[in-house]
Protein backbone atom coordinates (compact mmCIF):
# COMPACT_ATOMS: atom_id res chain seq x y z
CA UNK A 1 0.00 0.00 0.00
CA UNK A 2 1.29 3.46 -0.82
CA UNK A 3 2.50 5.45 2.14
CA UNK A 4 0.20 8.24 3.21
CA UNK A 5 0.68 10.94 5.85
CA UNK A 6 -2.84 10.19 7.09
CA UNK A 7 -5.27 7.33 6.46
CA UNK A 8 -8.94 8.22 6.43
CA UNK A 9 -10.49 6.57 9.50
CA UNK A 10 -12.90 3.71 9.02
CA UNK A 11 -16.28 3.50 10.71
CA UNK A 12 -15.56 3.29 14.41
CA UNK A 13 -17.16 0.87 16.84
CA UNK A 14 -16.56 3.33 19.65
CA UNK A 15 -19.58 4.87 21.30
CA UNK A 16 -17.35 7.09 23.39
CA UNK A 17 -15.24 8.89 20.77
CA UNK A 18 -12.91 10.77 23.12
CA UNK A 19 -9.70 9.04 21.98
CA UNK A 20 -10.36 9.46 18.26
CA UNK A 21 -11.55 13.02 18.76
CA UNK A 22 -8.21 13.92 20.36
CA UNK A 23 -5.93 12.46 17.69
CA UNK A 24 -3.49 14.96 16.14
CA UNK A 25 -4.65 16.95 13.11
CA UNK A 26 -4.22 15.03 9.86
CA UNK A 27 -1.38 17.22 8.58
CA UNK A 28 0.74 16.38 11.64
CA UNK A 29 0.61 12.61 11.19
CA UNK A 30 3.68 10.74 9.99
CA UNK A 31 3.58 8.70 6.80
CA UNK A 32 2.03 5.28 7.42
CA UNK A 33 2.95 2.34 5.16
CA UNK A 34 1.83 -1.29 4.88
CA UNK A 35 4.47 -2.75 2.58
CA UNK A 36 4.43 -6.50 3.32
CA UNK A 37 1.67 -9.11 2.95
CA UNK A 38 1.53 -9.58 6.74
CA UNK A 39 0.57 -5.94 7.18
CA UNK A 40 -2.63 -6.03 5.11
CA UNK A 41 -5.66 -5.70 7.42
CA UNK A 42 -9.39 -5.65 6.93
CA UNK A 43 -11.57 -2.85 8.26
CA UNK A 44 -12.72 -4.75 11.37
CA UNK A 45 -10.15 -6.06 13.83
CA UNK A 46 -10.05 -6.67 17.58
CA UNK A 47 -6.48 -7.28 18.73
CA UNK A 48 -7.59 -9.34 21.75
CA UNK A 49 -9.40 -11.78 19.48
CA UNK A 50 -6.19 -12.31 17.54
CA UNK A 51 -4.07 -12.60 20.68
CA UNK A 52 -6.09 -15.19 22.61
CA UNK A 53 -9.12 -16.60 20.75
CA UNK A 54 -7.20 -17.37 17.57
CA UNK A 55 -4.29 -19.03 19.45
CA UNK A 56 -6.74 -21.20 21.42
CA UNK A 57 -8.14 -22.43 18.11
CA UNK A 58 -4.67 -22.94 16.64
CA UNK A 59 -2.73 -24.41 19.55
CA UNK A 60 -5.40 -25.82 21.86
CA UNK A 61 -6.97 -24.62 25.11
CA UNK A 62 -4.72 -26.78 27.31
CA UNK A 63 -1.42 -25.31 26.16
CA UNK A 64 0.42 -23.33 28.91
CA UNK A 65 0.17 -19.59 28.31
CA UNK A 66 1.33 -17.90 31.51
CA UNK A 67 3.59 -19.00 34.37
CA UNK A 68 4.99 -17.37 37.48
CA UNK A 69 8.09 -18.25 39.52
CA UNK A 70 5.76 -19.27 42.38
CA UNK A 71 4.41 -22.17 40.33
CA UNK A 72 1.14 -20.68 39.08
CA UNK A 73 0.25 -21.71 35.51
CA UNK A 74 -2.61 -20.60 33.28
CA UNK A 75 -3.49 -22.39 30.06
CA UNK A 76 -4.58 -20.59 26.91
CA UNK A 77 -8.14 -21.68 27.64
CA UNK A 78 -8.02 -20.35 31.19
CA UNK A 79 -6.60 -17.04 30.02
CA UNK A 80 -9.37 -16.67 27.44
CA UNK A 81 -12.06 -17.52 30.01
CA UNK A 82 -10.75 -14.99 32.53
CA UNK A 83 -10.36 -12.28 29.89
CA UNK A 84 -13.97 -12.94 28.85
CA UNK A 85 -15.11 -12.81 32.47
CA UNK A 86 -13.39 -9.47 32.98
CA UNK A 87 -15.03 -8.14 29.80
CA UNK A 88 -18.36 -9.27 31.28
CA UNK A 89 -17.67 -7.49 34.57
CA UNK A 90 -16.74 -4.33 32.71
CA UNK A 91 -19.81 -4.27 30.50
CA UNK A 92 -22.48 -5.98 32.63
CA UNK A 93 -21.56 -4.67 36.08
CA UNK A 94 -19.78 -1.39 35.40
CA UNK A 95 -21.51 -0.25 32.21
CA UNK A 96 -18.41 0.16 30.06
CA UNK A 97 -19.19 1.20 26.49
CA UNK A 98 -16.76 0.87 23.57
CA UNK A 99 -14.23 3.67 23.50
CA UNK A 100 -14.17 4.36 27.23
CA UNK A 101 -10.76 4.25 28.87
CA UNK A 102 -9.78 1.73 31.54
CA UNK A 103 -6.62 2.36 33.54
CA UNK A 104 -4.50 -0.60 34.66
CA UNK A 105 -2.06 -0.41 37.56
CA UNK A 106 -0.24 -3.55 38.58
CA UNK A 107 3.08 -5.35 38.40
CA UNK A 108 3.42 -8.21 35.92
CA UNK A 109 1.07 -11.03 36.88
CA UNK A 110 -1.52 -13.23 35.09
CA UNK A 111 -4.55 -11.19 36.16
CA UNK A 112 -2.99 -8.08 34.62
CA UNK A 113 -2.67 -9.85 31.27
CA UNK A 114 -6.28 -11.06 31.52
CA UNK A 115 -7.44 -7.53 32.39
CA UNK A 116 -5.53 -6.05 29.44
CA UNK A 117 -7.15 -8.53 27.05
CA UNK A 118 -10.57 -8.14 28.67
CA UNK A 119 -10.60 -4.37 28.17
CA UNK A 120 -9.86 -4.78 24.45
CA UNK A 121 -12.47 -7.52 24.09
CA UNK A 122 -15.04 -5.13 25.52
CA UNK A 123 -14.04 -2.42 23.05
CA UNK A 124 -12.39 -0.33 25.74
CA UNK A 125 -9.12 1.58 25.52
CA UNK A 126 -6.33 0.47 27.86
CA UNK A 127 -4.41 3.18 29.70
CA UNK A 128 -1.20 1.54 30.86
CA UNK A 129 0.51 2.85 33.98
CA UNK A 130 3.51 1.69 35.98
CA UNK A 131 2.79 0.19 39.39
CA UNK A 132 5.61 2.29 40.83
CA UNK A 133 4.08 5.64 39.87
CA UNK A 134 2.93 7.87 42.69
CA UNK A 135 -0.25 9.94 42.83
CA UNK A 136 1.61 13.02 41.64
CA UNK A 137 2.71 11.14 38.52
CA UNK A 138 -0.63 9.42 37.95
CA UNK A 139 -2.70 12.58 38.21
CA UNK A 140 -1.70 14.18 34.87
CA UNK A 141 -2.18 10.82 33.12
CA UNK A 142 -5.70 10.52 34.52
CA UNK A 143 -6.48 14.15 33.71
CA UNK A 144 -5.30 13.68 30.13
CA UNK A 145 -6.87 10.29 29.35
CA UNK A 146 -10.04 10.52 31.50
CA UNK A 147 -10.53 6.85 32.34
CA UNK A 148 -13.93 5.84 33.69
CA UNK A 149 -12.65 2.69 35.42
CA UNK A 150 -9.37 1.66 37.04
CA UNK A 151 -8.48 -2.03 37.48
CA UNK A 152 -5.83 -2.04 40.19
CA UNK A 153 -3.82 -4.65 42.04
CA UNK A 154 -5.02 -4.30 45.63
CA UNK A 155 -1.46 -3.68 46.84
CA UNK A 156 -1.24 -0.53 44.72
CA UNK A 157 -4.69 0.97 45.18
CA UNK A 158 -3.97 3.74 47.68
CA UNK A 159 -2.33 6.06 45.16
CA UNK A 160 -5.24 5.59 42.73
CA UNK A 161 -7.75 6.42 45.44
CA UNK A 162 -5.79 9.60 46.13
CA UNK A 163 -5.98 10.54 42.44
CA UNK A 164 -9.70 9.80 42.35
CA UNK A 165 -10.38 11.92 45.42
CA UNK A 166 -8.35 14.88 44.17
CA UNK A 167 -8.64 14.77 40.38
CA UNK A 168 -11.48 12.56 39.13
CA UNK A 169 -14.26 11.73 41.62
CA UNK A 170 -16.18 9.79 38.95
CA UNK A 171 -13.41 7.19 38.56
CA UNK A 172 -14.59 3.69 39.50
CA UNK A 173 -11.83 1.67 41.16
CA UNK A 174 -12.01 -2.12 41.09
CA UNK A 175 -9.25 -3.93 42.93
CA UNK A 176 -8.00 -7.44 42.33
CA UNK A 177 -5.87 -9.87 44.27
CA UNK A 178 -7.69 -9.35 47.57
CA UNK A 179 -10.32 -11.46 49.34
CA UNK A 180 -13.36 -9.19 49.47
CA UNK A 181 -16.67 -9.85 47.70
CA UNK A 182 -16.12 -6.87 45.37
CA UNK A 183 -12.69 -8.05 44.25
CA UNK A 184 -12.40 -8.38 40.47
CA UNK A 185 -11.47 -12.04 40.78
CA UNK A 186 -14.56 -12.76 42.87
CA UNK A 187 -16.81 -10.92 40.43
CA UNK A 188 -15.20 -12.64 37.47
CA UNK A 189 -15.73 -16.09 38.99
CA UNK A 190 -19.48 -15.47 38.95
CA UNK A 191 -19.51 -14.83 35.18
CA UNK A 192 -20.03 -17.44 32.47
CA UNK A 193 -16.77 -16.77 30.63
CA UNK A 194 -18.67 -16.48 27.36
CA UNK A 195 -18.28 -13.14 25.60
CA UNK A 196 -18.63 -11.90 22.06
CA UNK A 197 -15.75 -9.55 21.36
CA UNK A 198 -16.68 -6.08 20.13
CA UNK A 199 -15.93 -5.82 16.42
CA UNK A 200 -13.76 -2.77 16.63
CA UNK A 201 -12.29 -1.06 13.59
CA UNK A 202 -8.68 -1.84 12.78
CA UNK A 203 -7.91 1.83 13.40
CA UNK A 204 -9.97 2.18 16.57
CA UNK A 205 -7.78 3.25 19.47
CA UNK A 206 -6.81 0.29 21.65
CA UNK A 207 -4.00 1.62 23.82
CA UNK A 208 -2.90 4.89 25.37
CA UNK A 209 0.70 4.60 26.50
CA UNK A 210 2.49 7.33 28.44
CA UNK A 211 6.09 7.83 27.39
CA UNK A 212 8.75 6.84 29.90
CA UNK A 213 9.63 10.39 30.80
CA UNK A 214 13.36 9.82 30.32
CA UNK A 215 13.59 13.22 28.64
CA UNK A 216 11.06 15.14 30.72
CA UNK A 217 7.25 15.37 30.94
CA UNK A 218 5.54 12.19 29.64
CA UNK A 219 3.40 12.36 26.53
CA UNK A 220 0.43 10.07 25.81
CA UNK A 221 0.98 7.90 22.73
CA UNK A 222 -2.01 6.51 20.84
CA UNK A 223 -2.03 3.04 19.28
CA UNK A 224 -4.67 1.27 17.21
CA UNK A 225 -5.77 -2.38 17.21
CA UNK A 226 -3.84 -2.96 13.99
CA UNK A 227 -0.68 -1.46 15.54
CA UNK A 228 -0.62 -4.18 18.20
CA UNK A 229 -0.56 -6.85 15.49
CA UNK A 230 1.89 -4.89 13.36
CA UNK A 231 4.71 -5.11 15.89
CA UNK A 232 4.40 -8.91 15.75
CA UNK A 233 4.10 -8.94 11.95
CA UNK A 234 7.41 -7.06 11.81
CA UNK A 235 9.82 -7.57 14.71
CA UNK A 236 8.08 -10.64 16.13
CA UNK A 237 7.94 -12.72 12.96
CA UNK A 238 11.02 -11.46 11.13
CA UNK A 239 13.58 -11.00 13.94
CA UNK A 240 12.52 -12.55 17.25
CA UNK A 241 10.75 -15.59 15.72
CA UNK A 242 9.43 -17.15 18.94
CA UNK A 243 8.54 -20.84 18.80
CA UNK A 244 5.62 -22.62 20.43
CA UNK A 245 7.95 -24.42 22.86
CA UNK A 246 9.65 -21.21 24.06
CA UNK A 247 9.41 -19.86 27.60
CA UNK A 248 9.72 -16.08 27.36
CA UNK A 249 10.76 -13.70 30.14
CA UNK A 250 11.20 -9.94 30.16
CA UNK A 251 12.19 -7.60 32.97
CA UNK A 252 10.14 -4.69 31.64
CA UNK A 253 6.65 -4.04 33.05
CA UNK A 254 3.59 -4.58 30.88
CA UNK A 255 2.96 -0.85 31.02
CA UNK A 256 6.20 -0.37 29.08
CA UNK A 257 5.46 -1.20 25.44
CA UNK A 258 8.72 -3.17 25.17
CA UNK A 259 7.38 -5.43 27.92
CA UNK A 260 3.92 -5.59 26.38
CA UNK A 261 5.31 -6.90 23.12
CA UNK A 262 7.72 -9.37 24.68
CA UNK A 263 5.36 -10.73 27.35
CA UNK A 264 1.96 -10.64 25.65
CA UNK A 265 1.90 -9.99 21.92
CA UNK A 266 4.78 -12.10 20.61
CA UNK A 267 4.41 -15.19 22.85
CA UNK A 268 0.63 -15.48 22.53
CA UNK A 269 0.62 -15.24 18.76
CA UNK A 270 3.31 -17.93 18.61
CA UNK A 271 1.63 -20.30 21.06
CA UNK A 272 4.55 -19.87 23.46
CA UNK A 273 4.48 -19.50 27.24
CA UNK A 274 5.32 -16.33 29.19
CA UNK A 275 7.04 -16.28 32.57
CA UNK A 276 5.78 -13.28 34.53
CA UNK A 277 7.99 -11.81 37.25
CA UNK A 278 6.80 -8.90 39.35
CA UNK A 279 10.25 -7.68 40.36
CA UNK A 280 13.80 -8.99 40.18
CA UNK A 281 17.33 -7.65 40.41
CA UNK A 282 19.61 -8.60 37.49
CA UNK A 283 21.14 -11.42 39.55
CA UNK A 284 17.70 -12.66 40.61
CA UNK A 285 16.60 -12.48 36.99
CA UNK A 286 19.54 -14.67 35.96
CA UNK A 287 18.68 -17.16 38.70
CA UNK A 288 15.05 -17.27 37.52
CA UNK A 289 16.15 -17.84 33.93
CA UNK A 290 18.28 -20.80 35.01
CA UNK A 291 15.75 -22.31 37.45
CA UNK A 292 12.66 -21.97 35.26
CA UNK A 293 14.27 -22.95 31.95
CA UNK A 294 13.68 -19.65 30.15
CA UNK A 295 14.66 -19.81 26.47
CA UNK A 296 13.99 -16.20 25.39
CA UNK A 297 15.01 -13.26 27.60
CA UNK A 298 14.49 -9.56 26.99
CA UNK A 299 16.00 -6.96 29.28
CA UNK A 300 18.02 -3.76 29.30
CA UNK A 301 21.78 -3.48 28.76
CA UNK A 302 22.16 -2.55 32.42
CA UNK A 303 20.95 -6.00 33.47
CA UNK A 304 23.25 -7.86 31.06
CA UNK A 305 26.20 -5.79 32.28
CA UNK A 306 25.34 -6.44 35.93
CA UNK A 307 25.01 -10.19 35.32
CA UNK A 308 28.44 -10.21 33.68
CA UNK A 309 29.99 -8.22 36.51
CA UNK A 310 28.56 -10.68 39.06
CA UNK A 311 30.07 -13.56 37.11
CA UNK A 312 26.59 -15.04 36.74
CA UNK A 313 26.42 -15.26 32.95
CA UNK A 314 26.44 -19.08 33.01
CA UNK A 315 22.94 -18.87 34.45
CA UNK A 316 21.89 -17.63 30.99
CA UNK A 317 23.37 -20.66 29.24
CA UNK A 318 19.95 -22.13 28.47
CA UNK A 319 18.83 -19.14 26.43
CA UNK A 320 18.13 -19.57 22.75
CA UNK A 321 17.60 -15.85 22.21
CA UNK A 322 18.45 -12.69 24.11
CA UNK A 323 17.06 -9.23 23.32
CA UNK A 324 18.34 -5.87 24.51
CA UNK A 325 16.47 -2.58 24.21
CA UNK A 326 15.75 0.61 26.11
CA UNK A 327 19.34 1.85 25.87
CA UNK A 328 22.27 1.27 23.54
CA UNK A 329 23.96 -2.09 24.13
CA UNK A 330 27.74 -1.53 24.43
CA UNK A 331 29.73 -3.62 21.98
CA UNK A 332 31.96 -4.87 24.80
CA UNK A 333 28.93 -6.32 26.61
CA UNK A 334 27.74 -7.99 23.40
CA UNK A 335 31.18 -9.47 22.76
CA UNK A 336 31.50 -10.86 26.29
CA UNK A 337 28.16 -12.65 26.06
CA UNK A 338 29.08 -14.11 22.69
CA UNK A 339 32.51 -15.25 23.85
CA UNK A 340 31.36 -16.74 27.16
CA UNK A 341 28.00 -18.20 26.11
CA UNK A 342 27.87 -18.18 22.33
CA UNK A 343 24.80 -15.93 22.78
CA UNK A 344 24.39 -13.31 20.05
CA UNK A 345 22.17 -10.68 21.67
CA UNK A 346 19.61 -8.96 19.44
CA UNK A 347 20.15 -5.24 19.98
CA UNK A 348 17.14 -3.22 18.90
CA UNK A 349 15.94 0.34 18.93
CA UNK A 350 12.29 1.13 19.45
CA UNK A 351 10.20 3.91 20.91
CA UNK A 352 6.94 4.20 22.82
CA UNK A 353 5.73 6.37 19.94
CA UNK A 354 6.40 3.45 17.55
CA UNK A 355 5.18 0.83 20.06
CA UNK A 356 8.18 -1.49 19.66
CA UNK A 357 11.48 -2.22 17.89
CA UNK A 358 11.93 -1.13 14.26
CA UNK A 359 15.69 -1.55 13.67
CA UNK A 360 17.51 -4.72 14.69
CA UNK A 361 19.35 -7.79 13.41
CA UNK A 362 19.52 -11.41 14.52
CA UNK A 363 21.88 -14.36 14.14
CA UNK A 364 24.40 -14.14 11.32
CA UNK A 365 22.91 -10.81 10.21
CA UNK A 366 24.28 -9.11 13.33
CA UNK A 367 27.28 -6.84 12.90
CA UNK A 368 28.91 -6.12 16.28
CA UNK A 369 28.66 -2.44 17.06
CA UNK A 370 25.70 -1.86 14.73
CA UNK A 371 22.10 -1.73 15.91
CA UNK A 372 21.01 -3.42 12.68
CA UNK A 373 18.90 -2.70 9.65
CA UNK A 374 15.23 -1.67 9.29
CA UNK A 375 12.92 -4.60 9.97
CA UNK A 376 10.73 -5.64 7.00
CA UNK A 377 7.81 -3.25 7.00
CA UNK A 378 9.94 -0.25 8.00
CA UNK A 379 12.36 2.06 6.27
CA UNK A 380 14.80 4.42 7.91
CA UNK A 381 17.04 7.30 6.94
CA UNK A 382 19.58 9.69 8.40
CA UNK A 383 18.26 13.23 8.21
CA UNK A 384 19.68 16.69 8.57
CA UNK A 385 17.78 19.27 10.69
CA UNK A 386 15.68 20.24 7.65
CA UNK A 387 14.58 16.66 6.99
CA UNK A 388 16.82 16.04 3.97
CA UNK A 389 18.44 12.59 3.75
CA UNK A 390 22.17 12.27 4.42
CA UNK A 391 24.54 9.76 2.88
CA UNK A 392 26.54 6.85 4.32
CA UNK A 393 28.89 7.79 7.13
CA UNK A 394 27.19 11.11 7.81
CA UNK A 395 25.73 11.39 11.33
CA UNK A 396 22.28 12.86 11.68
CA UNK A 397 18.76 12.40 13.02
CA UNK A 398 17.21 8.97 12.75
CA UNK A 399 13.96 9.02 10.79
CA UNK A 400 11.63 6.03 10.54
CA UNK A 401 8.50 5.20 8.53
CA UNK A 402 6.42 2.04 8.86
CA UNK A 403 3.01 0.58 9.71
CA UNK A 404 2.91 2.41 13.03
CA UNK A 405 3.75 6.00 13.84
CA UNK A 406 3.68 8.77 16.39
CA UNK A 407 0.28 10.05 17.41
CA UNK A 408 0.22 12.01 20.65
CA UNK A 409 -3.08 12.52 22.41
CA UNK A 410 -3.90 16.22 22.05
CA UNK A 411 -0.30 17.39 22.46
CA UNK A 412 1.51 20.26 20.76
CA UNK A 413 4.74 18.24 20.87
CA UNK A 414 3.41 16.12 17.98
CA UNK A 415 5.00 18.58 15.56
CA UNK A 416 8.40 18.01 17.18
CA UNK A 417 8.37 14.27 16.48
CA UNK A 418 7.27 14.28 12.83
CA UNK A 419 9.46 15.84 10.12
CA UNK A 420 8.51 15.57 6.44
CA UNK A 421 6.48 12.46 7.24
CA UNK A 422 9.32 10.78 9.16
CA UNK A 423 9.09 9.77 12.80
CA UNK A 424 12.17 11.46 14.27
CA UNK A 425 13.14 9.61 17.42
CA UNK A 426 15.66 12.05 18.87
CA UNK A 427 18.59 9.70 18.24
CA UNK A 428 21.79 10.45 16.35
CA UNK A 429 22.84 7.58 14.04
CA UNK A 430 24.90 7.02 10.95
CA UNK A 431 24.58 4.21 8.44
CA UNK A 432 27.16 2.41 6.37
CA UNK A 433 27.17 1.53 2.68
CA UNK A 434 25.35 -1.74 3.41
CA UNK A 435 22.46 -0.04 5.19
CA UNK A 436 23.46 -0.94 8.77
CA UNK A 437 22.61 1.71 11.33
CA UNK A 438 25.05 2.69 14.10
CA UNK A 439 23.95 4.49 17.23
CA UNK A 440 25.92 7.55 18.31
CA UNK A 441 23.88 9.47 20.83
CA UNK A 442 20.61 10.96 21.81
CA UNK A 443 20.31 14.46 20.45
CA UNK A 444 20.25 15.68 24.03
CA UNK A 445 23.33 13.61 24.93
CA UNK A 446 25.63 15.16 22.32
CA UNK A 447 28.27 17.22 24.12
CA UNK A 448 30.04 19.99 22.22
CA UNK A 449 33.36 20.80 23.89
CA UNK A 450 35.95 23.16 22.36
CA UNK A 451 34.36 22.55 18.96
CA UNK A 452 34.43 18.76 19.26
CA UNK A 453 31.21 16.72 19.15
CA UNK A 454 31.39 14.07 21.86
CA UNK A 455 28.75 11.35 22.10
CA UNK A 456 27.87 10.73 25.72
CA UNK A 457 27.14 6.98 25.25
CA UNK A 458 30.59 6.46 23.75
CA UNK A 459 32.25 7.90 26.85
CA UNK A 460 29.88 5.91 29.08
CA UNK A 461 30.90 2.69 27.34
CA UNK A 462 34.57 3.48 27.94
CA UNK A 463 34.02 4.26 31.62
CA UNK A 464 31.86 1.15 32.05
CA UNK A 465 34.79 -0.97 30.88
CA UNK A 466 36.83 0.06 33.94
CA UNK A 467 36.85 -2.91 36.35
CA UNK A 468 35.82 -0.81 39.38
CA UNK A 469 32.81 0.85 37.70
CA UNK A 470 29.35 -0.60 38.24
CA UNK A 471 27.53 1.93 36.06
CA UNK A 472 27.81 5.52 34.92
CA UNK A 473 26.04 8.32 33.11
CA UNK A 474 27.64 11.18 31.17
CA UNK A 475 26.25 14.66 30.48
CA UNK A 476 27.65 17.96 29.33
CA UNK A 477 28.47 20.46 32.08
CA UNK A 478 28.45 24.13 31.03
CA UNK A 479 31.96 25.58 30.96
CA UNK A 480 32.94 29.15 30.28
CA UNK A 481 36.15 28.22 28.47
CA UNK A 482 35.14 25.16 26.45
CA UNK A 483 31.39 25.65 26.15
CA UNK A 484 30.84 22.29 27.78
CA UNK A 485 32.97 19.62 29.38
CA UNK A 486 32.23 15.95 29.84
CA UNK A 487 30.84 15.28 33.30
CA UNK A 488 30.60 11.66 34.47
CA UNK A 489 28.43 10.45 37.34
CA UNK A 490 29.91 7.12 38.44
CA UNK A 491 28.70 4.30 40.69
CA UNK A 492 31.57 2.13 41.89
CA UNK A 493 31.57 -1.52 42.88
CA UNK A 494 31.08 -2.34 46.55
CA UNK A 495 34.20 -1.79 48.56
CA UNK A 496 35.84 0.65 46.14
CA UNK A 497 36.48 4.18 47.42
CA UNK A 498 35.62 7.13 45.22
CA UNK A 499 38.35 9.73 45.68
CA UNK A 500 40.58 11.96 43.57
CA UNK A 501 42.97 9.11 42.84
CA UNK A 502 40.15 6.89 41.57
CA UNK A 503 38.78 9.76 39.46
CA UNK A 504 42.19 10.25 37.82
CA UNK A 505 42.47 6.50 37.26
CA UNK A 506 39.13 6.52 35.41
CA UNK A 507 40.14 9.57 33.39
CA UNK A 508 43.41 7.92 32.36
CA UNK A 509 41.52 4.76 31.46
CA UNK A 510 39.22 6.69 29.11
CA UNK A 511 42.20 8.39 27.49
CA UNK A 512 43.59 4.96 26.72
CA UNK A 513 40.51 3.79 24.83
CA UNK A 514 39.14 7.02 23.31
CA UNK A 515 40.59 10.16 21.80
CA UNK A 516 41.97 12.18 24.73
CA UNK A 517 39.60 15.10 24.18
CA UNK A 518 36.69 12.82 25.08
CA UNK A 519 37.79 12.02 28.62
CA UNK A 520 35.55 13.22 31.50
CA UNK A 521 37.12 16.33 33.01
CA UNK A 522 34.58 16.14 35.83
CA UNK A 523 34.09 12.79 37.63
CA UNK A 524 31.52 12.56 40.43
CA UNK A 525 30.87 9.49 42.51
CA UNK A 526 27.35 8.54 43.54
CA UNK A 527 25.62 5.69 45.32
CA UNK A 528 23.06 5.36 42.52
CA UNK A 529 21.83 6.97 39.29
CA UNK A 530 18.34 8.38 38.71
CA UNK A 531 16.07 6.05 36.75
CA UNK A 532 12.42 6.10 35.78
CA UNK A 533 9.96 3.35 36.72
CA UNK A 534 11.04 1.07 33.86
CA UNK A 535 14.72 1.39 34.75
CA UNK A 536 15.82 3.81 32.05
CA UNK A 537 18.50 6.32 33.01
CA UNK A 538 17.19 9.87 33.40
CA UNK A 539 20.03 11.92 31.97
CA UNK A 540 17.86 15.03 32.12
CA UNK A 541 17.96 14.93 35.94
CA UNK A 542 21.75 14.90 35.89
CA UNK A 543 21.80 17.76 33.39
CA UNK A 544 19.56 19.70 35.76
CA UNK A 545 22.16 19.26 38.52
CA UNK A 546 25.05 20.70 36.51
CA UNK A 547 22.91 23.43 34.96
CA UNK A 548 21.60 24.55 38.35
CA UNK A 549 25.17 24.70 39.65
CA UNK A 550 26.08 26.99 36.75
CA UNK A 551 23.08 29.20 37.41
CA UNK A 552 24.09 29.54 41.06
CA UNK A 553 27.53 30.93 40.17
CA UNK A 554 27.47 34.74 40.60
Amino acid sequence: MEGLPFLSPSTSAHVDTFARDHLPPAHLWPTIEFTTPDLQYGNRLNAATELIDVPVAMFGADRPALRTPTGETWSYGELRTRANQIAQVLTEDLGLVPGQRVMLRSPNNPWTVAAWLGVLKAGGVVVTTMAALRARELTPIVERTRPSIALVDHRFADEVRTVRDTAQPSLTILEYGGTGPEDLRTRAAAKSGKFTDVQTAADDVALLGPTSGSTGVPKITVHFHRDILSIDNTFGRHVLKPAADDLVACSAPLAFTFGLGMLVVFPLRAGACTLLTEAATPLQLAEIVEREGVTVLATAPTAYKAILREGAERKLAGLRTGVSAGEHLPQDTWEQLRERLGLRIIDGIGATEMLHIFIAAAGDEIRPGATGTPIPGYRAAILDPDGSELGPGEPGLLGVIGPVGCRYLDDQRQKNYVLNGWNVTGDIFHKDEDGYFYYQSRTDNMIVSSGYNIGGPEVEAAIDAHPDVLECAVVGRPDAERGSVVCAFVVLRNGVTGDDAKAKEIQDHVKQVLAPYKYPRDVRFRDSLPRNTNGKLQHFRLREIVQNEQAAVP
